[in-house]
């Protein structure tokens, strides 16, 4: 099969390379797939693409008049796919529903500990050769009541690390996961009660109606003034206004995010040499009690091998099917539903 692989770093020509192994006919190309871009589609059957390219209508119609009848992202998350377009235009989509959960509760993992131990501004002192301690006195996980909002694959993964930290573990989610939350020594409670108790909360939850700025000015309110947020699943899940605020009031000790709401067209670019005009951004950024990454959890080079041998999954299944054969990935919302072409989360 003939693909175009769009937005490629240079970390994953080489598991991309070793999971095809010759099979398929790939062009791998750094450029963001956009309405500029579009065209390298053209005589292709399928494109590879990522979460930062534009899969809007415009786009997937104009990779309908090319011929694309395949998507594949390289991520979990689908939100940047006009999924009901590509749908009436009978393009099939794939997704990695999970790669590497390890990959993900553990920078959740790292986010805490950084911000609970002060890991950045010892960093920065020792830059300075200041050696001091009076500012640098943090705490311990151990004994703390830390929140888990999202009892997927990152969820429980971080679950079962936390245990051996002896933190008391409170967990959310949208179904009844009591008795795999009690395996793991954590407690089910609903999302009320979790921020009202928790000293820290860890997000990992798609992004839908539902958890869109699940994070705000009422829900920060129930939380316990001093609380200490990280968000490892979608930007927007923050609204990053308000949690902003409540960051220079007080009432939110700290945050670690390796996600941003407005990240596109910023996240996994070069803008040493451009302006960021996102003020919010800055202020984040140059915030002490805030540690950013740029959407880099699912970095691993375990995570991108098995990114790229199911991304090769997707065209091989797509390869040896007559032309007449459904295989549509139905989508609900913007969460990956487990289906023919898609690993089993």
């Amino acid at each position: 099969m003939k693909a175009v692989a769009y937005s490629i770093k240079s970390c994953e020509k080489e598991p991309l390379i070793r999971a095809n192994s010759k099979k398929h006919d790939i062009t791998l190309i750094s450029n963001r797939l956009t309405l500029d871009t579009v065209s390298y589609a053209q005589g292709k059957e399928a494109v590879l693409v990522f979460s930062s390219d534009d899969l809007s209508a415009p786009v997937i119609q104009k990779l309908k008049e090319l011929g694309v009848k395949h998507i594949c992202t390289r991520s979990t998350g689908t939100d940047h796919i006009d999924i009901k377009e590509a749908e009436r235009l009978k393009i099939s989509v794939g997704n990695i529903p999970s790669y590497s959960p390890e990959s993900i509760a553990e920078h959740a993992l790292a986010l805490m500990l950084s911000l609970v131990r002060n890991i950045i501004p010892s960093h920065t002192q020792i830059m300075q050769y200041d050696f001091t301690l009076d500012d640098l006195v943090g705490c311990t996980i151990h004994g703390k009541t830390i929140g888990i909002v999202g009892f997927g694959q990152t969820g429980k993964t971080l679950a079962k690390i936390l245990q051996g930290f002896g933190a008391n573990v409170l967990v959310s989610d949208v179904q009844d996961i009591s008795h795999e939350a009690a395996a793991l020594n954590a407690k089910q409670v609903d999302n009320a009660r979790l921020f009202q108790d928790s000293d820290i909360i860890s997000f990992h939850v798609p992004l839908n109606d539902e958890t869109r700025h699940l994070v705000n000015a009422v829900s920060i309110a129930d939380m316990k003034p001093g609380v200490i947020l990280v968000n490892v699943s979608r930007g927007a899940v923050f609204n990053s206004k308000d949690v902003y605020d409540a960051l220079q009031n007080g009432h939110i000790s700290k945050i670690g995010m390796d996600v941003y709401e407005f990240e596109h067209n910023v996240f996994f670019f070069d803008h040493t040499r451009s302006r960021i005009d996102d003020k919010l951004l800055k202020a984040f950024i140059q915030n002490s009690r805030v540690l950013l990454t740029p959407h880099q959890a699912f970095l691993t080079r375990e995570a991108l091998q098995i990114i790229a041998t199911r991304t090769i999954e997707h065209l091989d299944k797509w390869a040896g099917m007559s032309s007449t054969e459904k295989d549509f990935v139905s989508i609900a919302g913007n969460e990956p539903v487990p289906a023919v072409l898609a690993a089993k989360q």
